[in-house]
């Protein structure tokens, strides 16, 4: 016979787990996919182990597969305006393209 006993493990954390916002994680994700970005340093500066970061960026890319099964990631275009760097996707409309160039260049 096997008896299962839920119990906390000595030296298991007391403490609550920690929760990272999905705008947080959004941001840590793109930054790591930047071209030639070291991704354990990254990590590191952002106050998360490397793992942690590794896993949001598969989880990312695999989601983007299963999104656009011929292509893991859409090109992106990238346009400079003064001390600004836009990143656009291709499918983003010539409208909202217009509004965000309109407001980069009157801030």
């Amino acid at each position: 016979m096997v008896e299962a006993v839920v119990a906390r493990l000595d030296g298991a954390p007391v403490g609550e787990r920690r929760r990272w916002s999905d705008e947080f994680k959004a941001q840590a994700v793109t930054a790591a996919l930047e071209p030639g970005v070291n991704v354990s340093a990254l990590a590191r500066r952002l106050g998360i182990s490397p793992p942690q970061l590794f896993g949001w960026r598969k989880a990312f890319l695999n989601k983007q597969g299963e999104s656009d099964p011929g292509d893991s990631l859409a090109p992106l275009a990238e346009i400079v305006v003064g001390d600004v760097t836009i990143r656009v996707s291709p499918d983003l409309s010539e409208a909202a393209l217009r509004r965000i160039l309109r407001a980069v260049r009157s801030a």
